[in-house]
C-alpha cells in the first residue's frame, strides 16, 4: 500500500542519516521502479538530452540506481526537497555537463508539481542550447534552480594589448568569471570546473601537460594503455594552441595544467571569503564526469552508441589520488580560515560515473525530426535525461539530509549546554 511505502521510505530515511558510509563506494544495481520521471513528462528539458524521444533504440539507462556498500541512499523526495528549497535559490556554475545535472534536477523537481505553469523561466528564455544563463522559477515555493555558464570558474577573456600575436586567448586565473556577482547569494552553490581536464574542448594546454592529465585518467578507467597512444594522437589535434594562462597583466605561456587548476580554485575559494554568507550558503564542488569515446573523440569518429549496459564488472576506482581531487584538497588544506574548508563538500561523481559506458547521447541528439546523427559525430560525454546525472542529485539529496541532521545535533547541544 502507499502508506506502507511511505513507512519503508522514511525508515529507508532513518536507517542512512544513522549510518556513517562512504556514498561515493557501491555499484549500479537495476531498478525496475526507475527512472524518477519521464523526459516526455518534462518541460525544461533540452531537445539533445531527450534521447529516448530522439530514436535510441533501448531504455536499459534509464534503470539503473546507485548503490553503496554500507549503506542504502534514502530515494529522492521531490516534495521534500522543494521543502527544504522554499524561498531559496540553488545555483549550478560551471559547463555543459553542469547544464546536465541543471535540468536533471529541474526534472527530479517538476514532477512532483502538478501545475506546469508554475515553474517558468523568468526572463522568458526558451530551454535551448546557449552560453549565459537560466533562472528557473519554482513560484509555489518562492524558489529559483539557476544555471550559469563558466566552464572555468575564472574569467576568459581576449589577450592584453602587445600580447605576442599567437596568443588569441587567456584564462584569467586572478579572476573570476563575469557572472560571479549573480551566484554570491545562493543558498546552495554547486561548481564544477571540467574545462581544464577535458581536453576535447578549446583549452589553455600544452602537450606535456596533457600527457601527464591523462596518464593520470588512466587510473579511473576512462583509459587503457592499448588504447592510450592512438586517443592521445587524437585529442591533441583538438587543442587550440592559442589560449594560455595569465595572472594581473603578465601571460605565462609555460604554465602547466596543474598549477593553473590549482590557480583557478585559490581564486575560487579567497572569492568565497568575502563575497559568500558562509552561514546560510552551502557549497558543493562536483567532480569530474569521464567521457567514453571509443576509437576516437568528438571530432575524430569517437564513438558510444554500442553501449547498452554500465561496466559492473571493473573493481570501484577511487577519486583519492586523481589530479582534480588532490588538487581542490591540497589547495582547502592550506587554507588559514579553516571554517571555509568546511562549508564546501566535493560531490565526488567521478568514480561511479567512469563505470557507466552506457547513457551518453552517442547518436541522439539533434532532435526527433532529424533522427540519429552519422556514427561518426556521436556525443559520448553529455548524458541522456533521465540518466546518470539524476544519480548525482539523489547523492546531493543524500548529502543535504545529512548536513541538516548535524546542524539539528549542534543546536539541540548548543540549546542544552545553555539551559
Amino acid at each position: 500500500t502507499v502508506d506502507t511505502i511511505s513507512t519503508s521510505r522514511n525508515d529507508e530515511k532513518v536507517r542512512f542519516l544513522e549510518n556513517d558510509c562512504n556514498i561515493f563506494d557501491g555499484n549500479w544495481v537495476w531498478e525496475e521502479s526507475y527512472p524518477l520521471y519521464q523526459s516526455e513528462d518534462c518541460i525544461f528539458l533540452d531537445e539533445g538530452f531527450r534521447c529516448s524521444e530522439n530514436g535510441m533504440p533501448d531504455n536499459f539507462y534509464t534503470k539503473w540506481r546507485w548503490q553503496p556498500k554500507d549503506c542504502n541512499l534514502p530515494r529522492f523526495d521531490a516534495k521534500h526537497m522543494l521543502e527544504k528549497l522554499r524561498n531559496q535559490r540553488v545555483v549550478f556554475v560551471g559547463d555543459s555537463i553542469g547544464r546536465n545535472q541543471w535540468e536533471s534536477l529541474l526534472c527530479l523537481l517538476s514532477s512532483a508539481v502538478s501545475d506546469n505553469s508554475s515553474i517558468y523561466e523568468v526572463n522568458g528564455s526558451p530551454i535551448t542550447k546557449h552560453t549565459g544563463s537560466l533562472i528557473i522559477k519554482f513560484n509555489d515555493y518562492n524558489s529559483t534552480v539557476e544555471y550559469y555558464r563558466a566552464s572555468f570558474l575564472v574569467l576568459q577573456s581576449r589577450p592584453p594589448a602587445r600580447a605576442p600575436g599567437n596568443v588569441k586567448m587567456t584564462l584569467k586565473l586572478d579572476q573570476m568569471d563575469w557572472s560571479s556577482a549573480k551566484w554570491k547569494d545562493a543558498d546552495l552553490l554547486i561548481f564544477n570546473s571540467v574545462g581544464f581536464l577535458v581536453p576535447t574542448t578549446k583549452l589553455c594546454v600544452n602537450v606535456k601537460a596533457l600527457k601527464c592529465i591523462l596518464s593520470r585518467f588512466v587510473a579511473l578507467g576512462e583509459y587503457n594503455y592499448s588504447t592510450i597512444c592512438e586517443d592521445l594522437r587524437a585529442l591533441i589535434l583538438s587543442i587550440d594552441r592559442g589560449c594560455y594562462f595569465q595572472e594581473g597583466g603578465k601571460i605565462n605561456m609555460m604554465m602547466d595544467v596543474e598549477t593553473a587548476f590549482q590557480k583557478s580554485i585559490v581564486t575560487l575559494v579567497d572569492w568565497i571569503g568575502p563575497e559568500v554568507n558562509m552561514s546560510k550558503t552551502k557549497i558543493f564542488f562536483r567532480t569530474y564526469s569521464p567521457v567514453h569515446f571509443r576509437g576516437g573523440d568528438w571530432k575524430t569518429g569517437g564513438s558510444c552508441h554500442l553501449e547498452t549496459l554500465p561496466d559492473l564488472l571493473s573493481p570501484q576506482e577511487s577519486l583519492w589520488n586523481s589530479f582534480e581531487y588532490m588538487t581542490v584538497i591540497h589547495v582547502l588544506s592550506q587554507l588559514s580560515n579553516k571554517s571555509k574548508a568546511r562549508n564546501m563538500s566535493l560531490l565526488n561523481v567521478t568514480g561511479m560515473t567512469s563505470r557507466r559506458r552506457d547513457g551518453h547521447l552517442s547518436l541522439y541528439y539533434l532532435g526527433p525530426k532529424v533522427g540519429p546523427v552519422s556514427p561518426h559525430k556521436q556525443d559520448c560525454s553529455h548524458w541522456c535525461l533521465p540518466s546518470v546525472p539524476d544519480s548525482w542529485n539523489e547523492l546531493l539529496y543524500a548529502i543535504l539530509l545529512k548536513q541538516e541532521l548535524a546542524q539539528e545535533k549542534i543546536s539541540k547541544s548548543t540549546s542544552q549546554s545553555v539551559e
